[in-house]
């Protein structure tokens, strides 16, 4: 029989599982993402920013492909209207991640929803809902848990680029941008389970590269709203 003692240890040992679970999920993808943040924070110096500000970029903004997009720009002297109109398109697609999670955070306070707002990224996201497929039940400390390993390996990736960023030359020329695309593919595949998303894949694959090529400028845009609508017409077999 369990005793008082026994029943106050329970809830601690089931959240400290609940972190570790969450910890080692995240983690092959955050590590997968080293060499995208140390290019970001390469990149950033090299454009002219502080290390500080490079620092802060990663800090404040967490998003990868944001932050690329932006130093892109900011190295080319865009406007800022540039800048915002970008960051606001790539990052589009955290408005369909928030609303997945909209019923499971709706009635939770308002900081718990303040910290998945903010840690809430790809990454994230896919472990969080492989987690609540097999557990069926969204865990708010499972999902901050592996928001915050996330955040703290995309940080020190970062400082990592700023440091190589001052001593070694051409850091951008080594490659590591097939990170970004790794990463993806690594979580896009699990989701694959039925042939309506099969397709989408293959058309907006399909369409990114053959538009790359025409008109690099929109490429990506026009080859996901291609995929989304080959995904929502396609007809799902029962």
């Amino acid at each position: 029989m369990l005793n008082e003692t026994d029943l106050a240890y329970r809830p601690i040992t089931s959240d400290i599982k609940t972190i570790n679970r969450a910890v080692l999920d995240i983690m092959p993808l955050a590590l997968a993402t080293v060499p995208w943040g140390i290019l970001c924070g390469s990149l950033a110096i090299n454009i002219g920013l502080t290390a500080i500000q490079a620092q802060l970029m990663s800090l404040l903004v967490f998003a990868g492909a944001a932050q690329l997009a932006s130093i892109t720009i900011l190295g080319a002297t865009g406007a800022i209207s540039s800048i915002f109109s970008s960051t606001f398109v790539i990052s589009s697609r955290h408005l369909l991640y928030s609303a997945v999670f909209r019923e499971h955070v709706r009635q939770r306070s308002f900081l718990s929803r303040l910290c998945i707002a903010f840690f809430l990224t790809d990454e994230m996201f896919a472990v969080t809902c492989a987690y609540v497929e097999k557990h069926k039940t969204f865990s708010v400390l499972y999902a901050i848990s592996a928001g915050i390993t996330f955040y703290v390996v995309w940080n020190v990736s970062t400082f990592a680029g700023i440091v190589a960023g001052q001593y070694i030359p051409n850091l951008e020329n080594l490659g590591l941008e097939f990170a970004i695309a790794a990463t993806f593919i690594t979580i896009v595949i699990p989701s694959i389970k039925d042939p309506s998303i099969l397709i989408a894949v293959l058309v907006s694959g399909f369409s990114a590269l053959v538009l790359s090529i025409y008109i690099p400028d929109y490429a990506l845009i026009i080859a996901t709203i291609t995929g989304m609508l080959t995904g929502y017409f396609t007809p799902i077999k029962e």
